[in-house]
């Protein structure tokens, strides 16, 4: 079960956390008649993390609070992710959830969803 900030948002369905790599940032500086260049590092920069699955609600109307309840974390805050296999990740902000393939399945709604988060720092 994967929660954000200590709440359940997303159901017991199936989750996947993908984790992307860390980037770095520098500036590189040329000077005229001078062959090279500088290159002034500044440092480690965030990472992306997206989470993908299947969130499940009894009715429209309750699937539209739930996504609405996921959307309100994309809010400029840092909050806390944590994975169903325990994994977590601190200081991370909710860029972006989307939710496609809305479906009626067996005794309610059925969505793909997929929300993206930065990590800012570890």
């Amino acid at each position: 079960m994967v929660n954000l900030d200590g709440i359940n948002l997303f159901g017991e369905g199936e989750s996947q956390i993908e984790v992307g790599s860390f980037g770095r940032e520098s500036i590189e500086r040329s000077a005229a008649g001078l062959d090279g260049v500088i290159s002034i590092d500044l440092g480690e920069r965030g990472r992306k993390i997206w989470q993908k699955g299947e969130i499940r609600a009894r009715s429209k109307t309750d699937m539209d609070s739930r996504v609405g309840a996921i959307s309100a974390f994309i809010d400029g805050d840092t909050h806390m992710l944590v994975g169903s296999q325990g994994e977590r990740f601190e200081n991370v902000r909710v860029d972006s959830v989307s939710v496609k393939n809305e479906r009626e399945s067996g005794s309610g709604v059925v969505a793909d969803y997929e929300v993206v988060y930065t990590q800012l720092m570890v």
